[in-house]
């Protein structure tokens, strides 16, 4: 059986949207595979279950019939690293755990796809880093990453490094038109020289930036208060409404596929956003419920309002987090990207 890790370099560089395209790409070729996320880190709560939606989607596109627990055996919310921290966690026991779950997802299969963490350094307080649980797994190891700077390179070695012998290889997604050529003909025969082969460079795909307006809301926690369309609208940036209303329109229509953060209370500065056409939706903060007008102009416009309760800088830095993991949690983001897999990258190295 072949075991292959898909690990990333920070958080929003495609890691789970890369592992269930190879996954079905595998599976095109005949492959019988499974799936396995050993920390579950996207979590609803700190506290409790898990509701990570990663091998929840991996079940319905592989077509898997396996129990959440064993799928991600272990549950990485603040709240269990705390219990480690103060000693309520066995990391021996957690790694049996671990074994016994892909033990038992890996019986007859040809390939399994392990889905690490955000980070190679996630785990580290219970032994379970993802270099760590490829040395359990006995599995190689590709790195998913970014690039936007030649210092980006650092945290590519650094990982490789990490790694040692089990890794596999490299793949650059979501590279910009701008810096596409340097990758390909500089940073990839830098890496090879350095025993660390690039395995991919993915192009940036417009198909695969931002979230949608409905997935915004969901994820913030927030209520729609209009009942027009806009909710399938692309979200790529976010806007933060505390100046004057003339002076945020000013600002706003130097912009594109954005959403306006601002106070439930600022009439002036919603007002604004409504005229500016390169405005998506407006997320309004601290629980308060704009006037009848502004939902009126919002209604007739199709850009929807998203009402929440947290503070305008936490529901900035939520925001922000969302953009930057792209849309890498559905079918239509799969499929897209075993397109990008199969055209610019090594997929028999990757798989074999």
């Amino acid at each position: 059986m072949n075991t292959l890790l898909v690990t990333s370099t920070e958080a929003g560089t495609g890691k789970t949207a890369v592992s269930l395209a190879l996954a079905r790409l595998a599976q095109e070729r005949g492959t019988d595979v499974g799936y396995m996320k050993p920390k579950g880190t996207r979590l609803q709560s700190n506290v409790g279950k898990t509701l990570d939606a990663d091998p929840m989607l991996a079940r319905e596109l592989l077509g898997l019939d396996a129990e959440m627990h064993d799928l991600e055996p272990v549950v990485y919310s603040p709240t269990f690293v705390q219990g480690a921290i103060r000693g309520r966690e066995d990391p021996p026991e957690l790694r049996e755990r671990v074994r016994e779950a892909f033990e038992g997802l890996s019986a007859d299969r040809e390939l399994m796809v392990v889905e690490g963490a955000d980070d190679l350094a996630t785990g580290g307080i219970v032994d379970l880093t993802d270099p760590d649980i490829a040395d359990l797994l006995d599995a190689r190891a590709i790195v998913v990453t970014r690039y936007e700077e030649p210092g980006d390179v650092d945290d590519v070695l650094a990982a490789a490094d990490a790694l040692g012998d089990r890794c596999a290889g490299v793949v650059f997604n979501a590279v910009a038109d701008a810096t596409y050529d340097d990758v390909e003909t500089e940073v990839a025969p830098f890496l090879d020289g350095r025993d660390v082969p690039v395995v991919g460079v993915l192009p940036n795909d417009q198909r695969l930036a931002g979230v949608t307006v409905a997935d915004l809301a969901d994820e913030l926690g927030g209520d729609v208060l209009t009942t027009g369309g806009g909710e399938d609208a692309l979200v790529e940036r976010f806007l933060v409404g505390a100046m004057s209303g003339e002076s945020a329109l000013r600002h706003f229509r130097r912009t594109k596929d954005a959403a306006v953060i601002t106070g439930g209370d600022r009439a002036d500065v919603q007002t604004a956003a409504l005229d500016a056409p390169g405005v998506r939706c407006l997320v309004l903060t601290g629980g308060h419920r704009p006037s009848g007008a502004v939902l009126g102009k919002a209604t007739e416009q199709d850009v929807p309002v998203i009402a929440v309760r947290s503070d305008t800088l936490t529901t900035i830095e939520r925001a922000e987090e969302l953009v930057r993991g792209g849309r890498v949690r559905d079918a239509e983001t799969v499929d897209v990207m075993q397109g990008l897999l199969h055209d610019h990258a090594d997929v028999d190295a990757l798989l074999h």
